[in-house]
């Protein structure tokens, strides 16, 4: 049987004046909540499980809060894992304001990306301002009044505090990305903002040292430098040491050159030098001394400051000595950091009266430009990603997480927008801020109260 048709059981113009003045009711004692839709940037193709997703827009709507004694949910519990909060938030919005000033600008984003934009969806946050908290829509209820004159008005959202693992959250809002920049797993990289010249070399005099090394025979096999050997002077004074520096041609490697570290002192005699490791055999070499023990040249050079910022090895120059006698001559060798780390003597020289002056090139200006909060950095050798957490400029420091791989010392890194590009001086401590950064605290405090070197700690039975 039909219903009766004198009664309308809801018009649309009554139907219009509940929603307009459940609008009007949220605008008066709601809360301007921040709606941030998730987007779903990678998803697992097999179950469809999502795997990243990303934060980057955001709406103002007003709110009721359903909660009035505080936040509902289980509150603080302590777990295996550490104190976990597990606060929860019911929120009411209008159906309409959602559709006509959220909906319309979802509907214009990739399907891939937004899988449904009619209304609220699982998975999106909210901000909320009175407790500067990040929530997690957990489900919506669009149902709650129950069709009121034939119609829903309202969603309510039921809301957990929202656990971070490692989203792109950039909403462009200061007060939500102040929330979540301290957030997750973050790796400090210490920059090479600008190159520093070697501070300061100290060279050592010496008498009857090791002049310069003849190499008679190159050898060949190698597969890493042999070590040199020199033969011991007399008692009492010092053993010249050197590095062998190999080459490869046609597939082989022999030695190249060898390289004096210290010229040694006291010899009367050239002393015997002998080749180890490295893989190879056939090399040999004989050396010429300084025989006046008046003459002396320079035997060390000392780095106070290695500087900042090589790319190149610099030039080393030795002051000559006064009057007559040979002038010193020296070769750099810069690390992986960009710093000068080792100084070869390639001629110790002669004739010095006083140490001389020793000056090394200066190092290039190295990095450019500002990086930009959540973009993309990629590492020139190791072609490690990450984004971006916070740069600091004046100590040349920055913070990235969502890392993928591990930057080498020394490679270069490269903003994907900004441009941006600087040199690793150094990877620095890592920071943990998550639910579970307890765990080894708590571990250790177990530890002193229950010995678990035993295989039952609670007693045998």
């Amino acid at each position: 049987m039909a219903l009766n048709p004198f009664f309308l059981q809801g018009s649309y113009g009554e139907q219009r004046l509940v929603q307009e003045l459940i609008n009007e009711q949220l605008k008066i004692y709601g809360v301007e909540v921040t709606y941030i839709p998730r987007k779903f940037v990678r998803r697992q193709s097999i179950i469809e499980e999502i795997q990243s997703s990303t934060f980057d827009d955001n709406f103002l709507i007003e709110a009721y809060i359903n909660n009035f004694d505080g936040y509902s949910g289980a509150g603080d519990i302590m777990t295996k894992f550490g104190v976990s909060i597990r606060d929860e938030l019911s929120l009411t919005i209008s159906k309409e304001r959602f559709e006509d000033f959220i909906a319309v600008f979802l509907e214009d984003m990739d399907d891939d990306e937004i899988i449904v934009s009619s209304r609220p969806r699982e998975g999106d946050i909210i901000y909320f301002p009175l407790g500067q908290r990040l929530f997690e829509v957990k489900f919506v209820e669009h149902e709650n009044p129950f069709y009121q004159l034939g119609k829903n008005y309202v969603y309510e959202l039921k809301c957990e505090l929202f656990e971070y693992e490692d989203e792109v959250i950039d909403t462009t809002i200061d007060e939500i990305s102040d929330t979540v920049e301290q957030t997750g797993y973050i790796v400090d990289l210490r920059m090479v903002g600008a190159g520093s010249t070697v501070a300061r070399v100290t060279a050592g005099l010496g008498t009857s040292f090791v002049r310069e090394i003849f190499l008679n025979n190159d050898g060949s096999g190698y597969t890493s430098a042999p070590t040199v050997t020199f033969s011991s002077p007399p008692t009492g004074f010092t053993t010249a040491t050197a590095v062998a520096i190999t080459t490869t041609r046609n597939n082989i490697t022999s030695i190249k050159e060898i390289l004096l570290t210290n010229p040694g002192s006291g010899y009367t005699t050239s002393p015997t030098i002998t080749f180890s490791g490295g893989g190879g055999t056939g090399a040999a070499a004989t050396c010429g001394i300084a025989t006046n023990s008046t003459t002396k040249g320079v035997v060390s050079l000392s780095i106070t400051n290695g500087g900042l910022g090589y790319s190149v090895a610099p030039t080393v120059t030795i002051a000559g000595p006064t009057g007559s006698g040979t002038t010193a001559t020296a070769r750099a060798v810069i690390g992986s950091a960009g710093t000068v780390t080792q100084l070869y003597i390639i001629n110790p020289g002669s004739g010095y009266v006083d140490a001389p002056a020793v000056t090394v090139g200066a190092a290039e200006t190295v990095g450019v430009g500002t990086y930009w909060r959540n973009e993309v950095v990629t590492g020139s050798v190791s072609g490690t990603t990450a984004r971006v957490k916070r740069w600091t400029s004046n100590t040349a420091t920055l913070q990235v997480s969502n890392i993928n791989g591990s930057f080498a010392p020394g490679e270069t890194i490269t903003g994907a927008k900004s441009g941006a590009s600087y040199d690793i001086r150094v990877s620095a401590a890592n920071t943990i801020t998550d639910k579970y950064q307890q765990n080894e605290e708590i571990e250790l405090e177990a530890d002193s109260i229950l010995d678990f070197s035993e295989s039952n700690p609670f007693g045998s039975y």
